[in-house]
This record gives C-alpha cells, sequence and structure tokens, in this order.
C-alpha cells in the first residue's frame, strides 16, 4: 500500500502552466526549481533572436 503524500508543496509551471509537486530529488534546491520537467526548460526561451519574416 502506498503512502499518502498530503501537503507537499507545489509550484506552476511557467511553460505548461500545470502544478508540480515537491520530490525528494528537489529538496536541497527546491527554491531555485522552476519547471516541472527537463522538456519544459529547455522549452523556456523559444526563438530568442530569430526573426520569423
Amino acid at each position: 500500500m502506498a503512502h499518502k503524500k498530503v501537503n507537499l508543496p507545489y509550484k506552476i509551471c511557467p511553460i505548461c502552466r500545470r502544478p508540480f509537486y515537491w520530490r525528494k530529488k528537489w529538496q536541497r534546491d527546491w527554491e531555485n526549481v522552476k519547471y516541472c520537467s527537463k522538456r519544459c526548460a529547455s522549452e523556456r526561451h523559444p526563438n530568442i533572436g530569430h526573426n520569423n519574416t
């Protein structure tokens, strides 16, 4: 039986706008975690320096 994970802190990903919850692997760096996944982190600056004309 899995234990319940209540009252975990969460943040909203600025890319996909989905909530993501605290993970043990982020415990030392939770203050600096901004994105829910590597995919969203890689999409943080799309088209910077590019003119699509």
